[in-house]
Parts: C-alpha cells; sequence; structure tokens
C-alpha cells in the first residue's frame, strides 16, 4: 500500500512535469505574451507574462482588491470567483492593448477553473 505523503509528492512531481512539458512548447513573445495560471484549493492566479523581456505584464488573483467585494451565490463558488478574475484580467489586458495570449495552463487540465 502507498503511503498517503508519498501518493501527494508524486502527484507534484507529476503536475511539475507536465508544467514543464507544456512550459517547453509555450513561449511568450512581446507581441503576444504568455497567460500563466496558477491554481490552489481555493484560489486561483493569472499572470500575463512578456517572455523576451521576462516582466510580468498584469498579474490578477481572486485575493485581488478588486474582487473583494465579489460574492459568488451557487455551489461552484470557486469557479465564478475564478471566472471573475479571468474577466477582470481580460479587461485589464485590453486597457494596456493586449489582444491575444499564448495559454499556459500549468499542468493543470484544460477542464473547470482553468
Amino acid at each position: 500500500m502507498i503511503k498517503a505523503s508519498k501518493l501527494r509528492a508524486s502527484r507534484a512531481l507529476q503536475r511539475k512535469r507536465r508544467h514543464w512539458r507544456v512550459r517547453n512548447t509555450v513561449e511568450g513573445t512581446t507581441d503576444r505574451p504568455r497567460l500563466v495560471v496558477f491554481r490552489s484549493l481555493k484560489n486561483i492566479e493569472g499572470q500575463i507574462v512578456d517572455d523576451s523581456s521576462g516582466k510580468t505584464l498584469i498579474g490578477m488573483s481572486t485575493l485581488s482588491e478588486d474582487l473583494r467585494d465579489f460574492k459568488a451565490e451557487g455551489s461552484n463558488r470557486r469557479t465564478e470567483h475564478a471566472f471573475a478574475a479571468g474577466k477582470l484580467l481580460a479587461e485589464c489586458a485590453k486597457k494596456q492593448g493586449i489582444d491575444s495570449v499564448v495559454f499556459d495552463r500549468g499542468g493543470y487540465k484544460y477542464h473547470g477553473r482553468v
């Protein structure tokens, strides 16, 4: 029988391997920056990164001040918060003149909150 700590470690290692596999194929440029997603159990973060200069252009999280007053209803609160954070990130990107991005899912499945 596998211990829970080893199982958790192997899951995290598998996600890191998936992330590096995705990361080796995805690269953001000045014209089309990279959208990076990080997901925790409660929150989700998104950053738009220009890999050619190595700078983060925009960052948004469900913990941001703009989303503190957002109240989600129903059984999918985390998904609704993630949707609101993504919408706010897209609005900020439009204001800075960013029309398209390369999506870096960060080793997570493209499903649900990601």
